[in-house]
């Protein structure tokens, strides 16, 4: 059954576009329409940053609450966005192929958490603290917010990764106006009804559809302060140029290509491991970003972990993204489809031997589907292991000692994730502070709402999450107090 939205939230309200244009849903399982929406023109935008301007400026506005009654209503969204839960599972894994197992455990519950983990940190924080001079003076410095961000979503995680941006945004006391991807939409029209059941001002979250164009439009606009990407590389370093033209900060999540670097010692034989692997090479059918899709492993072990890797893949549940049994769903799109399977093709002219998966499964003959694929005999300098697949094709790369798999694994563009699989904890984080990356995990990944994420290299710049994730929303001024003059 399809759903039709006729207007844009703009301004705490459901307005018309001002276009003609509608953006067509279609689910990633069965190809079937899911809903139309109308696509927002440069005019719409417009008016969406007017309206996130309006409530950032108001004297009596979102920016000028107290941090408390803020902390309030940014709980009110998170019960608001609880409610709605099992629909936003149910409306992301039908357009982007999610597993509907990992969007009850993410999409549904991430962002919530998120907003009240930063509406505990500013309910009793001060905006101001003063700081003893060198010199004999004071200096008070005062966090203000930066004012209104425009944050750009993908599909692959859209609820939670749009969370990343508004949560720490608002609780700072900026406002935003929110871009989602085409191929995820229905889903932030629950987004929407969540931020007006939990009566936040007008203006303080928008929402506007649209693709390429009414993106570069809004990383562009005057009246945006500061821009938070999450994307491709190639896309990023187009916003980058356009805000470093503008002296506008921004922040860039961007593409991965990490490594899972398996030590000799690791036992990959338990249940758990088995767990933990799939989550940090294969979640969400590939399409994350921080996944390790290039495996390292010791040429001592190196059949055995073939040997694993293919059994582990070859026993993955292909299916419907919204039966609870499936553990890979499609792509997203049959256009993203085509991009992986010319990947694979690729790694399989390059030399590299297909253990697992390399084609369609063969049962489904709708959605947009891409077996699991296992690449054995893989040189670090093959495609497969140099560009960003997002797909669920993993690269098995031999190494001979750790000097090299450390050399291999920063033998990348990327720098996003990795992880480091070892019996012996500590010898697995020695191994992983010498990997150039953002974040990186011992025997499991799972970036954690208190840590900041983000990437180096061509993966991105600055942090989400954590007290850093906030402070990126915020400016600091410094007030010069001079010493008091010394009596006779």
């Amino acid at each position: 059954m399809s759903v039709a939205y006729d207007s844009l939230f703009i301004g705490g309200e459901w307005v018309a576009s001002g276009g003609t244009t509608q953006i067509t849903v279609v689910s990633a399982s069965t190809e079937e329409v899911l809903g139309q929406i109308p696509e927002a023109t440069a005019a719409d935008v417009d008016k969406a940053v007017a309206a996130a301007r309006g409530a950032c400026g108001d004297p009596a506005g979102w920016s000028r609450w107290e941090p408390a009654r803020r902390a309030e209503a940014l709980e009110r969204l998170a019960d608001a966005l609880d409610k709605r839960g099992e629909d936003i599972a149910h409306r992301v894994s039908s357009q982007n192929g999610m597993p509907i197992a990992v969007s009850r455990q993410l999409e549904a519950v991430f962002p919530a958490t998120l907003l009240r983990y930063y509406a505990g940190m500013v309910r009793d924080r001060e905006s101001e603290e003063s700081r003893p001079g060198l010199f004999g003076g004071t200096t008070l410095v005062r966090r203000t917010p930066v004012g209104v961000v425009g944050a750009i979503v993908p599909w692959n995680f859209p609820q939670t990764l749009a969370a990343f941006k508004y949560a720490p945004a608002l609780a700072a006391g900026c406002t935003v106006v929110i871009k989602p991807s085409p191929e995820t939409v229905l889903d932030s029209y629950l987004l929407a009804e969540a931020v007006q059941e939990a009566a936040l001002p007008p203006g303080v979250v928008n929402i506007v559809t649209g693709g390429r164009d009414v993106g570069a439009h809004l990383v562009s606009h005057p009246g945006v302060d500061k821009v938070a990407f999450t994307g491709s590389t190639g896309a990023g370093r187009q916003i980058a140029e356009t805000c470093g033209r503008m002296l506008r900060p921004v922040t860039l999540e961007l593409g991965g290509k990490s490594a899972a670097i398996i030590l000799d010692d690791a036992d990959l034989d338990s249940v758990n491991t088995a767990q933990n692997l799939f989550g940090a090479t294969l979640l969400n059918n590939g399409q994350t970003c921080y996944l390790s899709t290039r495996i390292l492993v010791p040429r001592t072990r190196y059949a055995q972990v073939v040997d694993v890797f293919t059994g582990f893949v070859e026993g993955l549940t292909v299916g419907d993204a919204l039966d609870p049994d499936t553990q890979i769903g499609p792509m997203a799109s049959a256009r993203h489809r085509q991009r992986v399977e010319s990947f694979i093709a690729e790694g399989r002219a390059e030399g590299a031997r297909v253990t697992a998966g390399g084609g369609r499964p063969s049962q489904l003959d709708r959605g947009w589907f891409v077996e699991p694929t296992v690449f054995a005999d893989v040189d670090n300098s093959f495609t497969v292991a140099r560009e960003e697949i997002f797909g669920p094709v993993l690269s098995l790369i031999p190494y001979t000692d750790v000097d090299e798999a450390v050399q291999i694994a920063n033998d990348s563009d990327y720098g996003l994730g990795g992880t480091v699989w070892s019996s012996d904890p500590e010898r697995a984080v020695e191994v992983a502070r010498r990997v150039q990356t953002g974040t990186i995990g011992i025997n499991q990944y799972l970036p954690d709402p208190t840590a900041p994420f983000g990437g180096v290299k061509a993966s991105g710049l600055g942090r989400e999450l954590g007290p850093e994730g906030l402070a990126a929303y915020e400016n600091q001024k410094s007030i010069y107090l001079s010493a008091p003059a010394s009596g006779n």
